[in-house]
């Protein structure tokens, strides 16, 4: 209702049209959530190699951990997959794409592996995930006009992530 009495008014009013590219336009973009996302698809599959080799594969501890450790790899995998989409489609323009043509297929990419880490528990995915993820870093910080390095992580599983030199 609330809607048509706006709508009323505009026809009235004419209201200048206001534009922005995202809810609440911050600003403030990251793609580290997306990489420690990354990074933690890829520690549950090692906790779960890991629980296999170890436990009793009966028990009622194997069961509640591995169910766990699955929980929060595909928590993860589609959190790293939201964060991508979230900067692809808020903070990524024309003018981008244009300067780094492969930013379409690379957030493709990602959305893809995203997808087989959820379905899988190969390391291999989830390392081809953080490597995906760690491109699209780099050429969103190269964007921002701010050096990176690639740094070990500082917890397990200790893969290489790309980090802005602030």
């Amino acid at each position: 209702m609330l809607h048509h009495v706006f709508e009323k008014l505009d026809r009235v009013f004419s209201f200048k049209e206001v534009k922005a590219h995202c809810d609440i336009p911050c600003g403030i973009y990251d793609p580290h959530q997306a990489q420690v996302a990354a990074l933690t698809v890829i520690r549950m599959i090692d906790l779960a190699n890991d629980l296999v080799k170890g436990a009793a594969k009966e028990s009622l501890e194997f069961h509640n951990s591995m169910s766990r450790y699955i929980a929060v790899k595909e928590e993860h995998a589609e959190l790293c997959k939201r964060e991508v989409r979230v900067i692809f489609g808020d903070f990524i323009k024309k003018e981008h794409v244009d300067k780094y043509p492969e930013l379409p297929t690379l957030m493709h990419h990602i959305m893809q592996l995203g997808s087989k880490a959820r379905q899988t528990t190969s390391r291999e995915t989830a390392v081809e995930l953080l490597g995906a993820v760690n491109r699209f870093a780099e050429i969103f910080w190269e964007i921002k006009g701010v050096p990176t390095k690639m740094v070990k992580a500082p917890y397990k599983p200790e893969e290489q992530v790309v980090y802005p030199i602030l």
